[in-house]
């Protein structure tokens, strides 16, 4: 009896220790970034992004008048300020978003300003950075710019922006990316609404998979509503919020994406005024429903900044949101973490993040130490920032993934990610500047809770390749890039076995000098599409009647067999 008593009490234990209570704390001062932003209406954003490419995410802050943006480099987990001699930049600026516009590898940098106009400065390399905003296109005089969103709406490998003006005077604006430094307005042919609608955010999102990057709008005020503009393909949109049933009219700030609930269709989260958050529950259909009430993610509170992000790498996503209030008012919420309980429910569990009662605005996921759990910092208005380091202690897996694209844009924004584990499937989505005046980390993060193998990741990139990992081994960063899944062989049989053309289209050539024996194909399903057993045959397999998608070809040769890939146009 006293055996089995202390067994149970061991098994406990363990389970305890697996399912630890999710803990944060703020280390802003133990980690160098105890410094405030400034006072600023409406507050002022954040970016916790590896902006020099050293594998550690950096933190980027906006400020109020007459303060210079700051830059803190990540320093294997401690943050040290640098200065990129930006002096000129020193009066009120709402976001700071690294992107990589022109497609050479290094982070350009993009700044909003609702006073002075916005900036674009290209990265010279070696973090060396030029004001190119006059020669670019872009409007140099302001036009009260809130939020960029950045997609590549007409996937020509080229990012585009999308700009929140707050103002009722001058309308959001859709420029679109050259490829040769320069941008044009195309918001009128697009399809985009003329009038100033007082925007704060948006985000470019594939609302129905089809590879397209639509755009939702939050729009401030009450005879604002919010738009939802469907991608039709031919750089052209169609606005569709009345039949989606995106169309609410609130006081909407941030426009915050993830799959909350695992089908595959990405959600929208937005931060509201104490009348209450929305959680539009994307229903496959090219409508949504709000779910705010039933998942228990209302706030009702004035919140801002929100972020869906894996808080203990129990493979579902949670939510965290900052809000307005300092928690002197009573009854409202200064700020909100929603866990998880993967029935499509949430439980506020703000005892996960103790004092967390800063008048805050913008917020944005990091890993501060590459430990594969995720930080979150926050910008608080008129005091210091906050930066919570996640301090929770299981023994879940993870996976972090770093895109880069080829044929599309090399941030592969706009990038589908599906993994499965064990059968059980996530979902997750390139984006950049869909938060309220922040942006995340550039690598793409997911917990496998107790597993330790990923049966595969599949990752359909913009340009429309897709393309499969198998096997792939938790607890480790691992770099994609586009087309690398489905290079050539090189140590095949021999080194004798060649494929081509891949990607096909109609016919497949198999080059070896050996006789083959027998040649089959399948499907990703594992479904056997073409089996062939005749030499001559199987030198040119036609396969035209197959659907788009990846295939796997295996060749037998002499008792032995080589496994290959394919991608079928």
């Amino acid at each position: 009896m006293k055996k089995t008593f202390c067994f149970l009490l061991l098994y406990t234990l363990s389970l305890n220790v697996v399912n630890a209570q999710i803990q944060f704390e703020n280390m802003a001062a133990n980690l160098g970034v105890d410094i405030s932003p400034g006072l600023t209406s409406l507050g002022n954003g954040v970016s916790f992004f590896d902006y020099d490419n050293d594998g550690w995410d950096d933190i980027t802050i906006s400020t109020a008048n007459n303060n210079e943006l700051r830059f803190f480099k990540n320093f294997f987990g401690v943050f040290a300020e640098q200065d990129f001699n930006l002096p000129y930049i020193n009066y009120q600026t709402r976001c700071a978003v690294w992107v990589d516009f022109d497609n050479d590898g290094d982070n350009d940098l993009f700044v909003t300003s609702d006073t002075n106009g916005n900036k674009l400065l290209k990265n010279n390399g070696n973090m060396i950075f030029e004001d190119i905003t006059a020669t670019s296109g872009m409007i140099t005089g302001n036009v009260f710019t809130y939020g960029a969103s950045w997609g590549d709406y007409d996937n020509d490998g080229f990012l585009d922006v999308f700009l929140s003006n707050r103002t009722s005077i001058f309308s959001n604006i859709l420029y679109k990316n050259n490829g040769d430094g320069t941008f044009t307005d195309m918001t009128l042919p697009a399809g985009i609404d003329q009038d100033p609608a007082f925007s704060f955010c948006a985000a470019f999102l594939d609302i129905n998979n089809d590879g397209y990057q639509d755009l939702y709008v939050s729009n401030d005020k009450l005879n604002y509503e919010n738009k939802l503009y469907k991608n039709n393909g031919n750089g052209t949109f169609t606005d569709i919020s009345i039949s989606s049933g995106t169309n609410i009219a609130i006081d909407a700030m941030s426009v915050t994406v993830g799959d909350y609930n695992k089908d595959g269709f990405f959600d929208i989260y937005i931060t509201n005024s104490p009348s209450g958050n929305y959680l539009l529950k994307n229903n496959g259909d090219e409508t949504f429903q709000n779910m705010a009430m039933s998942t228990g993610t209302t706030f009702d509170s004035i919140g801002w900044g929100a972020v869906f992000f894996e808080a203990d790498n129990d493979s579902d996503l949670d939510l965290y949101v900052s809000g307005q209030y300092d928690g002197s008012v009573g009854g409202l919420l200064s700020s909100a973490f929603y866990e998880n309980n993967d029935n499509n429910t949430f439980t506020l569990n703000n005892s996960c993040f103790p004092m967390d009662n800063g008048a805050s605005y913008s917020n944005a996921t990091g890993d501060i130490n590459n430990d594969g759990l995720l930080d979150i910092v926050v910008s608080n208005d008129g005091q210091d920032m906050f930066l919570w380091k996640n301090m929770t202690s299981n023994s879940r897996n993870w996976l972090k993934l770093k895109l880069e694209g080829t044929q599309s844009n090399r941030d592969a924004i706009g990038a589908r990610v599906e993994i499965s584990v064990n059968g059980e499937k996530q979902y997750g989505y390139k984006l950049c500047g869909e938060g309220y005046l922040g942006q995340n980390s550039g690598t793409m993060h997911f917990g496998l809770d107790n597993n330790s193998l990923v049966d595969y990741v599949k990752v359909t990139w913009p340009s429309g390749l897709e393309e499969l990992h198998f096997n792939v081994q938790s607890n480790q960063v691992v770099v994609l890039i586009e087309g690398e899944s489905l290079a050539i062989d090189e140590n095949s049989i021999n080194n004798d076995l060649r494929i081509y053309p891949n990607p096909v289209q109609d016919i497949l050539r198999i080059a070896t000098s050996h006789s083959i024996d027998a040649i089959e194909i399948r499907n990703v399903l594992g479904q056997l599409v073409i089996a062939i057993k005749n030499q001559s045959a199987a030198q040119h397999i036609d396969m035209s009647s197959l659907q788009s998608g990846i295939y796997i070809v295996k060749v037998f040769i002499e008792n032995r067999y080589e496994t290959l890939r394919v991608l079928k146009n």
